[in-house]
């Protein structure tokens, strides 16, 4: 997924504020599923959603005001209620790695009580 930097993801430095990031992660993890065939939403309505349980961040280098960021998503481990993703920021214009990400997402149903990941979504992690 591609994203361009604008005003008001900067700080009065003119880089991108540090929460931005976990702005972007969290569009490409939707946008990453939807590429599979899956809708956060439609998970959503079926009963499971999946709150962000660790989130580590490593930030190796500025965006800045105007740069076109590539967000990339990949499965890093898949467990029986939870899975891990890792996410990068990368800057389009030299493929400069800026920002490193590892979330850990479990999936919960009613009550915020933890079940087993739907099946459609096992699938679709363990084949990305």
């Amino acid at each position: 997924m591609k994203l361009r930097i604008y005003y008001e993801d900067t700080d009065a430095g003119g880089v991108v504020y540090h929460a931005r990031y976990l702005h972007y992660f969290e569009r490409a993890r939707t946008e990453f599923l939807r590429e599979q065939g899956l809708s956060v939403r439609e998970l959503h309505d079926m009963g499971s959603i999946f709150p962000v349980v660790r989130l580590e961040v490593e930030f190796r280098a500025p965006a800045v005001l105007d740069d076109l960021v590539r967000l990339e998503t990949e499965v890093l481990e898949v467990g029986k209620t939870s899975f891990t993703l890792g996410q990068q920021v990368v800057r389009d214009l030299d493929d400069k790695l800026l920002v490193e990400g590892r979330v850990t997402l479990v999936c919960v149903g009613p009550g915020m009580k933890a079940k087993r990941l739907p099946s459609d979504l096992v699938q679709v992690l363990k084949g990305a």
